[in-house]
């Protein structure tokens, strides 16, 4: 095996949030030291790393210096600017490859990728202007979603347009030069698969996650998904493509519309691990973090086995409206589990934390986990 990084080597992380937070505790466990580098201090990801670098993005001999004392750099989110990765490629590997940061940061070049490769994607239109977006209406329809081309997550960025009337308040809402039309797609539901792929090409995936949104950001998942093997099994082909096309070293996850004929669309991409598997911390054999680290240490993938069936529910900022949650009632659930990242402070519409809850059944998970987060707020219900 090539390009073997073991223990007790320093891994890097470009961005300091809550997923870099998970990927730093599940390399710790394993001997590893980590290196994350942002804007911020005092980060979710800061507070477990060895070592947090404080800079910004485009400060790129900052950039080359904390890749000179990391063997290898990886992502924990896709908004770092391509100049940064390509910086550290200079000096130490990057995994996954700055190519594939670049593809998947932009959705027109992303949805333009998974149409020439013959993936199945939403239909689309580029659009530059309010007139291509009244001439890119007319040709798909509407409902429809505007979305900025780049920078936008967990519904940033996007507005609906319900009617062709709509386009021109809609572009000025946007505020940008460039943005992609979807088609509106009719879905049953929303499913992710969450993978891996190691240096050496080996395969590893989650099955498929079922995920509900609340205002466009992620609410629960429950796993295994509660759909066909046929589905399943073709969602995992499709994740398989995405990564071998893209020659992903990492973890990468595809999220899917799932529509009422059992027809499986890609919505989006994830270069890193997602919110979506964040249950298989608890849940699985080896979590997406760690599997993280061993795809980009050039290790043997790990068992991605569920233990038990899960559920995993995010915890907004909404949740302090009133005051500190009740921890104490959550852990009164013995088979829930409490993540907590670390931010500084609580505000509506942001990841604070999750619980995950484990049972026999898929379906008995997410009561329970339902139910652990009411606890939570007591007379002041969170939904």
């Amino acid at each position: 095996m090539t390009d073997v990084i073991l223990p007790g080597a320093a891994v890097g992380v470009l961005g300091s949030g809550q997923l870099g937070r998970m990927f730093a505790i599940a390399a710790r466990r394993m001997g590893y030291r980590v290196h994350t580098y942002s804007p911020d201090t005092d980060t979710p990801t800061g507070q477990i790393a060895d070592v947090e670098v404080v800079a910004e993005y485009d400060d790129l001999d900052r950039v080359r210096e904390f890749a000179r004392q990391v063997r290898v750099v990886t992502f924990e989110f896709e908004n770092v600017p391509a100049a940064t990765a390509a910086a550290c490629a200079e000096v130490t590997l990057v995994r996954p490859g700055g190519a594939v940061l670049h593809t998947t940061q932009h959705r027109l070049r992303e949805k333009t990728f998974l149409r020439e490769s013959g993936f199945p994607v939403t239909p689309f239109a580029h659009v530059k202007s309010l007139e291509q977006l009244e001439a890119a209406l007319a040709r798909l329809g509407t409902p429809a979603v505007l979305k900025t081309a780049g920078w936008g997550y967990d519904g940033k960025g996007q507005v609906k347009i319900q009617s062709p009337g709509e386009a021109g308040a809609a572009w000025s809402k946007l505020e940008t030069s460039e943005a992609v039309l979807e088609a509106w797609v009719p879905f049953e539901r929303e499913v992710s698969v969450v993978a891996a792929r190691g240096v050496d090409g080996s395969f590893a995936h989650f099955g498929l996650l079922a995920n509900d949104h609340v205002n466009h950001i992620l609410d629960i998942t429950v796993g295994p998904a509660p759909v066909s093997t046929i589905i399943r099994d073709r969602a995992i082909e499709i994740a398989r493509g995405v990564l071998e096309q893209l020659d992903v070293v990492g973890v990468l996850c595809v999220e899917f519309f799932l529509k009422p004929d059992g027809e499986l669309v890609i919505n989006e991409l994830a270069p890193r691990p997602h919110n979506s598997g964040h249950l298989t911390f608890d849940a699985c054999v080896t979590s997406q973090f760690e599997q993280q680290l061993r795809a980009i240490c050039g290790l043997p993938l790990g068992s991605t086995e569920f233990l038990r069936p899960a559920a995993m529910a995010n915890l907004l900022g909404d949740a302090w409206e009133h005051g500190e949650p009740d921890w104490a009632a959550a852990c009164g659930f013995p088979d829930v589990k409490l993540h907590l990242y670390g931010k500084l402070s609580a505000r509506p519409g942001r990841k604070m934390g999750h619980l995950t809850a484990l049972a026999p059944t898929a379906e008995e998970a997410r009561q329970l986990v339902l139910a652990a987060r009411q606890a939570l707020t007591k007379s002041h219900p969170i939904r």
